[in-house]
């Protein structure tokens, strides 16, 4: 009979003090007086692996609110909301994939497919609820051949998707070809042109369509056994397998799940732009994995979680709506966001090696009393 999973196979939560901290032996020391009794610790705050993004955006909001007035507005509050959703539904989906140990370099791509299935179905005048069924379904399949491809062939993750990166991309470009399909006008957009831009008390009906989203991912990766599977996977695969989880079906559902985040941001960037373009922005591919990392998400697998990928994108989003703001070539986006991800990615580096731990001892409020 399979074994419980092991500590080092739950959640992050459950692991920090062993990934971020200081050695038990270490920490044992600094908490014992002279002589031997135990001394009383400062209560300390856990705000886990995101805390230092989510410093850094409140830093770039309240530099915003001074320098630049009309950033603390509520409508330019949800321009941020609707000019990223695209992205937060995506990079919800490749948080699954990367928790799992894997990536999905085919995301934009698929985005650029189900998207010109949605235009091609609402120009056939097919319905909106025909039309949403095929982009969703167009997005499910898409993820479904990465993850057979990955977790029942066994072809490395980076080949699988790099490979249907250009598959996708090239059917995008054969459906129409090559050319922009306008959906606006067509039978059965309406609705989802309302969606995308209209609002019930001021509140825009794409945030609470976020809002919903995202707590459905996170209750996914944080309540339930498929969860649980997905941190197992990414932090020991072998361990993972040896526990009972079932490695290859784990794998392709998280898959799966980024190929429909790539039919659902599919609608809401249709329904926003008003068109279906077969090809995407050079930098959105960048710009969902680095909201991801710097969210806190392991590059590495086995630690992360939906909050901090929402904090990503906040940031990213915010320091976007900040250049444009200040009246800054949005040239520059790429750069920034590049910047953004080194240097997030490179503290929880030295984080999980211990290197500002001892540099924390290093200090002179770190030194033992």
């Amino acid at each position: 009979m399979p074994q419980p999973l092991s500590r080092d196979l739950d959640p992050p939560a459950a692991r920090t003090g062993t990934r971020t901290g200081a050695h038990p032996a270490t920490s044992d020391a600094a908490g014992a007086a002279p002589g031997g009794a135990p001394r009383r610790r400062r209560p300390r705050l856990h705000t886990g692996r995101s805390a230092g993004i989510l410093i850094g955006l409140v830093a770039v909001c309240i530099y915003l609110g001074i320098t630049q007035p009309v950033f603390l507005t509520w409508g330019n509050f949800t321009n941020i909301v609707q000019s990223n959703s695209v992205v937060l539904v995506l990079a919800l989906g490749a948080t699954f994939v990367i928790i799992a140990g894997g990536i999905d370099l085919s995301a934009a791509s698929a985005l650029a497919v189900t998207g010109m299935v949605l235009a091609i179905a609402l120009e056939a005048g097919l319905g909106t609820t025909l039309a949403l069924l095929l982009t969703l379904a167009a997005g499910l399949l898409a993820g479904l051949i990465n993850g057979v491809l990955i977790s029942y062939l066994g072809i490395s993750f980076l080949v699988v998707t790099l490979g249907t990166l250009s598959i996708f991309a090239s059917i995008a470009l054969v459906l129409n070809d090559g050319a922009t399909i306008t959906t606006f006008g067509l039978e059965g957009f309406d609705p989802i042109y309302a969606f995308t831009l209209n609002s019930v008390a001021g509140i825009p009906y794409v945030l609470l369509f976020d809002v919903a989203i995202v707590a459905l991912g996170g209750f996914l990766l944080r309540y339930t056994a498929f969860g649980r599977a997905v941190f197992a996977l990414g932090s020991n695969r072998e361990a993972a397998r040896l526990n009972g989880i079932n490695v290859a079906a784990t794998t392709l559902s998280v898959f799966a799940i980024a190929g429909l985040a790539a039919g659902i941001a599919s609608v809401l960037s249709v329904g926003r732009l008003t068109a279906a373009s077969p090809t995407q922005d050079a930098t959105l591919l960048l710009t969902v994995i680095a909201a991801v990392l710097i969210g806190g998400t392991a590059y590495t697998g086995g630690e992360g979680g939906v909050l901090g990928t929402v904090v990503g994108v906040l940031f990213l989003g915010v320091i976007q709506n900040g250049l444009t703001l200040a009246d800054v070539s949005p040239y520059w986006r790429g750069t920034v966001n590049g910047l953004v991800l080194i240097v997030a990615v490179g503290i929880g580096v030295m984080r999980d090696a211990g290197v500002l731990a001892r540099l924390r001892r290093r200090s002179p409020s770190g030194n033992p009393a």
